[in-house]
């Protein structure tokens, strides 16, 4: 089975790890710190907005039923790539919107993604989405992996938008 690891980091890392294990092909997925400067990172060290970390997702997919530009697509689709450095009201720069890139060909397709994205015009304003090569990820406290599952009345900022979704996103990728 061809299998692809991408990195994304789109707000409070809850509501991705939410939403996104329901895609067909999605095998796993970790939430965690990525992005900044040091090592070993712990939440309380990444809310202080000086470690240069976001919180992110690791997922892990198979590429033969679902291509990482369908996970972009959702991606989009399930948070505002228009806000800088904002989630509804998680503010600063670990809950910016990045794609943390594993090799030439993820970063080549995250960069037409958002072409295509602009192109569109269906979001409310520039994507401010960066693309950068993954570094190394931290992954987070144990009480933050699948959250969500474990108290379903926690906080979250992030929800499918239907009229967020550009033709190619499969149907059964839009949930």
């Amino acid at each position: 089975m061809p299998q692809q690891l991408a990195t994304l980091a789109g707000g409070c890392f809850w509501g991705m790890e939410d939403l996104i294990p329901a895609l067909p092909g999605v095998l796993d997925t970790t939430v965690g710190y990525t992005g900044g400067t040091l090592a070993n990172p712990t939440y309380e060290d990444v809310k202080t907005d000086t470690t240069g970390h976001a919180e992110a997702i690791q997922i892990l997919f198979d590429d033969t039923l679902l291509s990482y530009r369908q996970l972009l697509e959702f991606f989009f689709q399930i948070h505002d790539p228009t806000t800088l450095n904002r989630q509804g009201n998680d503010i600063g720069d670990s809950y910016r919107s990045t794609i943390f890139t594993h090799g030439v060909d993820q970063q080549q397709i995250a960069l037409q993604v958002i072409a295509d994205l602009e192109k569109a015009r269906i979001w409310p304003g520039k994507i401010v989405t960066s693309v950068t090569p993954a570094t190394a990820f931290y992954t987070a406290e144990a009480y933050h992996q699948d959250y969500l599952q474990r108290y379903p009345d926690g906080y979250t900022c992030h929800f499918i938008r239907p009229a967020w979704r550009i033709n190619s996103v499969h149907k059964e990728c839009a949930l």
